[in-house]
C-alpha cells in the first residue's frame, strides 16, 4: 500500500519547511490551491483528490475560498477522511457537528496566537480607558484645532489600575490576558465561563468566578469577549443594558458575538464609555458609524 493522502488547501507554506518535508515523507500531499467553491465541489464529486486521510489548511487567510465548510462540502468528503487541521483559533466557519457525524476530528491552532492576541487585547483595554484613539486620530489629522480638542480627554479618561476586568471565556487567551492585566495594571479579574476553573488556576490571577453572565456584567468596569462563536450574538441590547454605566467593552474573539446595532446605541447614549474591537460583525466591512466614533478603537482582525 502507498502512503496515506493529505489534502493541502490554500497557498504554499511559508514557514516550517523542515516539518513540511517530514509530512511529505509520510503522506502523499495533493493540493487544491485556491480554487473556487464550485470548482472544489466538482473536484470532490469527481474524487480527483483521491481517498485522502486528512485535510490541512496552513494559513487562516488562504484556502478559505470554499468557506463555509458546511454540510454541502462535508457530505462530499471521502469516508477515508478522519482529520481536518486548520490554522487559526476559531471554528465559526466550519460545521464541527457535521464533521463529528462523519467521524472527522477538527483541530485548530488556538494556542499558537495566544501571546499575540493577549498583547493586542491589552492595547485595546488601555486605549479604551485612556481614549487613545481620539488622541491618535487628532494628531494624525495635522490640525491644531483637533490637537487642542483632544486635550479634553484628560478630564474624562482613567487608568486601568484599580478597575475590574470581566472576561467572558477564561481559556488560554483569556487567561493570558488576565495575567497581563493583573500583573501590569493591577486590575481585578472577574470571569464567566461554562465551568469554574480549579482554585489553583483562579488563585494565579486572583480571579472571581461568576456562574451567571448578567451578574458579572453588572459589576465589571471593562468586559472582554474571549469566547468562541456559538451561532448567536452573546452581547445584545439586553446584555449591554446589564453593564455598568460608563463601562468599556473589548472584543478579540469574533465580531458576530456582539450585536453592532445595540453596541452603537449603547455608545451613543453614553451607557457604554468606550469600545475596543479587533473583530467586526460583517468582516471585512467595518461599520462606518462605529468607525466615526472617537471612543472606539478598532483594528482589522490582526490581533
Amino acid at each position: 500500500m502507498g502512503k496515506p493522502i493529505l489534502l493541502h488547501c490554500g497557498d504554499d507554506i511559508r514557514w516550517n519547511h523542515e516539518l513540511y518535508r517530514t509530512l511529505q515523507s509520510k503522506f502523499d500531499i495533493v493540493r487544491s490551491y485556491s480554487m473556487s467553491r464550485d470548482d472544489f465541489i466538482q473536484t470532490l464529486k469527481d474524487k480527483k483528490f483521491g481517498d485522502f486521510t486528512a485535510i490541512y489548511r496552513p494559513f487562516w487567510g488562504t484556502g478559505g475560498e470554499m468557506s463555509p465548510w458546511n454540510e454541502e462540502l462535508i457530505s462530499l468528503l471521502p469516508s477515508s477522511c478522519r482529520i481536518y487541521a486548520s490554522a487559526g483559533a476559531g471554528f465559526d466557519w466550519v460545521d464541527t457537528a457535521a464533521l463529528a457525524r462523519r467521524n472527522i476530528i477538527y483541530c485548530n491552532a488556538g494556542a499558537a496566537c495566544t501571546e499575540s492576541v493577549a498583547d493586542v487585547a491589552i492595547w485595546l483595554i488601555l486605549s479604551a480607558f485612556r481614549n487613545l484613539n481620539w488622541s491618535s486620530t487628532a494628531a494624525r489629522s495635522c490640525d491644531p484645532a483637533n490637537w487642542k480638542d483632544a486635550q479634553a480627554i484628560a478630564a474624562t479618561t482613567r487608568n486601568p489600575a484599580s478597575h475590574s476586568l470581566g472576561i467572558i471565556g477564561l481559556g488560554k487567551i483569556g487567561f493570558r490576558i488576565a495575567q497581563k492585566a493583573q500583573k501590569s495594571f493591577g486590575m481585578s479579574i472577574l470571569y464567566n465561563d461554562i465551568r469554574q476553573l480549579p482554585s489553583s488556576v483562579e488563585q494565579e490571577v486572583e480571579a472571581k468566578y461568576f456562574e451567571h453572565l448578567d451578574d458579572m456584567l453588572a459589576v465589571a468596569d471593562c468586559v472582554l469577549v474571549a469566547t468562541p462563536f456559538g451561532g448567536d450574538a452573546l452581547i445584545n441590547s439586553e446584555k449591554l443594558a446589564k453593564m455598568k454605566k460608563g463601562a468599556k467593552l473589548i472584543n478579540i474573539a469574533r465580531g458576530k458575538l456582539i450585536d453592532e446595532s445595540a453596541l452603537i446605541a449603547a455608545l451613543e447614549s453614553g451607557h457604554l464609555g468606550a469600545a475596543g474591537l479587533d473583530v467586526h460583525f460583517d468582516e471585512p466591512n467595518v461599520n462606518p458609524r462605529l468607525a466615526a466614533m472617537k471612543n472606539v478603537e478598532m483594528l482589522s482582525h490582526t490581533a
